[in-house]
């Protein structure tokens, strides 16, 4: 038999006998799903997740996978439901596939774990995770209800918070004034261009680009996104998002931060668009740290994280009239139900909406001309309910 990507016969060595065998052929089951999964183009990041839920979920089991039971995965997933930190129904559905994932690689005989369990244990794996155990996904979308766009009050309670703080930090003649500044311009351009936070974090100066329709913005009428989300097993998508008119306010500030405060720094021949004091780019963790202090400063809910401003990029083009397949291409959505998902119009658009339809169809009847019976738009003599 032709040996695959994590069979058994490449992390098992025959005729060795281990100190503890079971551990040893459990961390080989580890090693080669690893490999299978490395096989498919996974990130380390993705594989080496899945391998600490599958240590984390063997350690609440007390036995090895030949010998886990679907009442296992039963009282592992209560635990998770219980207590004051209790898991979403996503993360919860992403465990349980994780572990059928994982059964499906043990019991299929190309990679003849099954004969290596029987031969050394007496026991066989099987699958654990069956419909009537595991989370089922029935909605499109499962984030947290208190999650949403921010009202254009909320974005202008935030953005006039952030340039606050820059002005207080200039004032006093602390350091950190560029920090602030940076962060600020950061979040404002986040909402502007809808990005998400990796997105953002990985702009470098050469993703400015101009937009031909519009010279006056120079060469900040445009982002090129480089590390957008991947498709599982594929390489970052790339896309250029325009900078819209309604927003044409955040273009005067990535130009003040890239042509006057960032040279401050003194960045030399370093890329990235955002840089720190110690001349490292930006990370993800930073900027959700600082997020959550202006936030609370702002006096903005806790819930409502960075994404939301992705949320609100979405809804508010929507309300501007622009077309739902220039949206979706803004953002960089595979498909358009996911920009569905993220637009939560407002009220006031909604009433907007209806009063527009209102007039469109209950319109007062047009004149007519006595002499000629003419009508301009509507039948003579028709009523129309207004």
């Amino acid at each position: 038999m032709a040996q695959v990507p994590g069979s058994a016969g490449l992390v098992l060595v025959e005729g060795v006998a281990h100190l503890d065998e079971p551990a040893a052929v459990f961390e080989g089951m580890l090693t080669g799903w690893a490999r299978q999964q490395k096989s498919r183009m996974l990130s380390d990041a993705t594989v080496s997740s899945r391998l600490s839920l599958l240590r984390r979920f063997t350690e609440f089991a007390g036995s090895y996978p030949w010998s886990w039971t679907p009442a296992d995965v039963e009282d592992f997933t209560v635990g998770l439901t219980s207590g004051e930190r209790r898991m979403a129904p996503a993360t919860i559905r992403g465990y349980h596939l994780t572990l059928r994932m994982f059964c499906d690689y043990l019991t299929d005989a190309r990679y003849e774990w099954p004969r290596q369990c029987r031969d050394r244990f007496g026991q066989v794996p099987s699958q654990v995770c069956h419909e009537w155990n595991t989370v089922a996904h029935l909605t499109e979308y499962e984030g947290q209800p208190a999650r949403r766009p921010l009202s254009y009050d909320e974005l202008e309670q935030l953005f006039d918070h952030l340039d606050r703080q820059v002005d207080v930090i200039v004032k006093s003649g602390r350091k950190g004034a560029l920090a602030a500044l940076r962060d600020a311009q950061m979040i404002k351009t986040c909402y502007a261009f809808g990005l998400r936070r990796n997105e953002l974090c990985r702009l470098d100066v050469a993703d400015l680009r101009p937009n031909p329709h519009v010279p006056d913005w120079g060469g900040y009428g445009s982002v090129h996104v480089r590390y957008g989300k991947a498709i599982r097993g594929g390489v970052p998508r790339r896309r250029t998002v325009l900078a819209v008119p309604e927003f044409d306010w955040a273009i005067a500030g990535l130009r003040q931060w890239a042509e006057q405060a960032r040279p401050i720094l003194r960045p030399a021949d370093h890329p990235a668009l955002w840089v720190t004091e110690r001349l490292t780019r930006v990370s993800t963790k930073h900027l959700d740290k600082r997020f959550a202090v202006l936030r609370a400063g702002a006096g903005l809910a806790p819930e409502l994280t960075l994404h939301c401003l992705r949320h609100s990029y979405v809804t508010h083009l929507i309300e501007f009239g622009y077309p739902e397949r220039f949206v979706q291409e803004q953002v960089g959505h595979a498909y358009a139900s996911t920009t569905a998902i993220y637009t939560s119009v407002s009220n006031d658009f909604k009433n907007k909406t209806l009063q527009a339809a209102l007039g469109r169809v209950y319109k007062p009847p047009s004149t007519t001309t006595e002499a000629t019976g003419a009508t301009t738009g509507m039948t003579t003599g028709t009523e129309v309910r207004r």
